[in-house]
């Protein structure tokens, strides 16, 4: 009771944050956000918020969270228009409605699907939300008990069940949140500011590498290549036919279904860095398992449709929790949301037990919001419908260069310079390996987010403990162990165990068939390559700094790992999953165009950027690729061009931002937008 007295102030508080119209018009403006987005497959959460994060440096902070809530709530719900409509996963947490969500399309129930998605997903969502603000309430005291080993302890279970959830082999998730943190690592280091893997003749690297650029590099780039090397439409059938009303009935009649895979969401939710790779798959083994009548799975079964859906959206509030107790990301995209979160204001705004402590009003206001995005979204989703399924049969080719100008003008938000772009194309090309052969790019962008907060715990963690053990043995022993890293220790270890056995059942990227040994191992001994020169490079550092500590532990076990790795490739035959690649079979190996030609293009504005500066490279990139990849008319192309470079410009305009200069502008003085 006392526990309800104290958190009653909060509650009103919360409420009053919310119900001002500025605060739930940016709520509105984020779903709409979302819900464009959440329409293209491969993009999700991740892409939107990394997209929104130049935007929030200095925003009002219940502006900014309400912009974002809006914006990750909805995508869970609109990425199912890409899964039934177009038979392809709107995001990783939408795959398994595909199985049955498209045959209702094809069969003309595609309103009866989406209607029964959309209950779904409103319910889940709420689900969600009410389970975050009871959780907080019963976990709020024990949250502030939380001291740096508690920390540490929480963190490296995240870690660990990221890493070994990740995929079918589970050495290759640990490696691949390995390499993220090592990514993390990169520029000058916390405690002594020795550099890791950079230099003061290469100033860019010296501050790191900025999260909005690798969460869309990592995530979007790769999507939107993908879709744009199938020249074609995303869909080819724009009718939803009829049964609004039955989709509703139907949820209704499975209410109990959707409400167990509700609750299967929240959990799954909570376990930092599992989310949305294995929710949507737990929930419809589920709904199979229950049904009594198994025989219509796959092939337009309605429940194959609810349970996902219910989970899917419950998710995000379960995500949530070791999101703001802990700060741990329950997903990618709350990896994405801890960073903007640090954006907002001045500052003052701290993830974890401190945001519990501290601003409890704003961790209520992030709850309720959550409800009412799922809400507002819905309505939206449904509203939206008929024009959405118009919009999925315009030819990607179109969409493409579009969605790149916008990714690019968000990667130089930063530094506002061309090495912005390289750094977005680089990691880029290393997020569409990685999904080539099916390495786990969410647990490389978690395994990014945590370097940080892992080093300065590990560090921190280490001092106290050597201060405690010079006044007594005992008294360190109190330190380092305590009850509460006792029990998060314990389960650390069970999940480990646990996971092991159910990580071959995990699909980090899909379902990938297994192709040659060369190009596997080829990026393989890449990614060793790698990680051995960043143990080379932090053993290079003088012993006495601490800096080199995390790295070298790090790189150690990651490079472990990889010798595992070899090892199993060099004695397993080519059908072994270790071997899994996109271009052997499926939609990428039969692409009308190559990876590297498509690529040729962003790399060809990359260098015109380098020479001309980015309107000018972006002008003629825009233009040359209707003519010649499109092969629409010199008058559309041109009209495509003005509209685009007028839309950019807009936007850099209310931003107050300027373009990467080239070459020329180092001998002539030009206007903005062209300087």
């Amino acid at each position: 009771m006392d526990v309800i007295m104290e958190a009653l102030p909060a509650f009103g508080d919360a409420w009053g944050l919310i119900l001002q119209p500025v605060v739930l018009g940016y709520l509105i403006l984020g779903v709409l956000m979302g819900l464009c987005i959440g329409v293209f497959p491969g993009l999700g959460g991740i892409a939107g918020l990394s997209l929104l994060l130049p935007f929030m440096f200095g925003m009002d902070p219940i502006l900014g969270l309400a912009l974002m809530i809006g914006m990750v709530a909805v995508v869970p719900t609109s990425d199912t228009f890409a899964s039934v409509l177009m038979g392809i996963p709107g995001s990783s947490a939408s795959q398994a409605t595909v199985l049955d969500g498209f045959p209702m399309a094809k069969n003309g129930e595609a309103a009866r699907a989406l209607s029964a998605a959309f209950a779904s997903s409103l319910f889940g969502g709420l689900v969600g939300a009410s389970f975050l603000t009871i959780f907080i309430l019963i976990a709020r005291p024990i949250v502030l008990e939380f001291r740096t080993p508690e920390l540490l302890m929480i963190t490296i279970f995240g870690l660990s069940m990221v890493g070994i959830l990740a995929g079918r082999v589970a050495i290759k998730g640990i490696v691949a949140a390995g390499l993220g943190m090592l990514i993390g690592t990169i520029g000058e280091g916390a405690s002594s500011g020795d550099l890791r893997m950079s230099s003061y003749d290469f100033p860019y690297l010296t501050d790191g590498l900025k999260l909005v650029i690798v969460g869309l590099g990592i995530f979007a780039i790769p999507e939107i290549v993908s879709l744009l090397r199938q020249d074609r439409a995303i869909s080819q059938e724009p009718q939803l036919g009829g049964g609004w009303i039955a989709g509703i009935r139907d949820w209704f009649a499975n209410i109990w279904l959707s409400v167990r895979c509700s609750i299967i969401g929240v959990i799954v939710g909570v376990i930092p860095g599992l989310g949305g790779s294995v929710v949507d798959w737990i929930a419809y083994g589920h709904a199979v398992q229950t049904t009594k009548d198994k025989s219509k799975f796959g092939k337009g079964e309605v429940r194959g449709v609810i349970g996902p859906e219910s989970s899917n959206n419950a998710k995000e509030g379960g995500g949530l929790v070791p999101t703001l107790l802990f700060g741990i990301p329950g997903s990618g995209s709350m990896a994405i949301f801890i960073g903007a979160i640090a954006l907002l204001g001045s500052g003052q705004i701290e993830v974890g037990p401190a945001m519990l402590k501290n601003n409890l009003d704003i961790t209520y206001a992030i709850v309720w919001l959550l409800a009412l995005a799922n809400v507002v979204g819905t309505v939206i989703c449904i509203a939206a419908s008929g024009g959405i399924a118009k919009l999925t049969t315009v030819r990607f080719v179109l969409l493409a260069p579009f969605l790149f100008m916008i990714i690019s003008f968000a990667a130089f938000q930063s530094g506002q310079n061309l090495m912005d772009l390289v750094a977005l194309f680089a990691i880029g090309l290393l997020g569409i390996l990685m999904r080539r052969f099916d390495w786990s790019r969410p647990a490389f962008l978690i395994g990014f987010v945590l370097s940080n907060p892992a080093e300065t715990y590990a560090n921190q963690a280490v001092q106290i403990a050597q201060s405690r053990f010079r006044k007594g043995f005992g008294e360190g022993i109190d330190y380092i162990f305590s009850p509460i890293i006792i029990v998060l220790l314990v389960i650390t270890l069970i999940s480990v165990v646990v996971g092991l056995r159910q990580a071959k059942h995990i699909m980090a990227e899909g379902d990938i068939k297994a192709g040659s040994k060369r190009a596997p191992m080829v990026f393989m001994l890449f990614v060793t390559a790698f990680i051995g020169y960043a143990l080379y490079d932090a053993n290079a550092i003088p012993s006495y700094s601490r800096d080199r500590t995390f790295p070298i532990f790090v790189a150690s076990i990651c490079l472990i790992g990889c010798a595992f790795l070899i090892i199993r490739m060099m004695i397993k035959p080519e059908t072994d999953t270790i071997f899994a690649d996109r271009e052997s079979e499926g939609e990428d190996a039969e692409a009308t165009h190559g990876l590297w030609p498509t690529l040729a293009w962003f790399g060809a504005l990359l260098a015109l950027t380098a020479v001309l500066g980015f309107i000018l490279a972006l002008a003629i990139f825009l233009f040359a690729f209707m003519i010649i990849r499109a092969r629409v008319s010199t008058v559309f192309a041109a009209g495509y061009t003005a509209a685009g470079l007028a839309f950019i410009c807009g936007m850099a305009w209310l931003l107050n931002r300027d373009f990467p200069p080239g070459l020329l502008q180092e001998y002539f003085t030009l206007p903005w937008p062209f300087t």
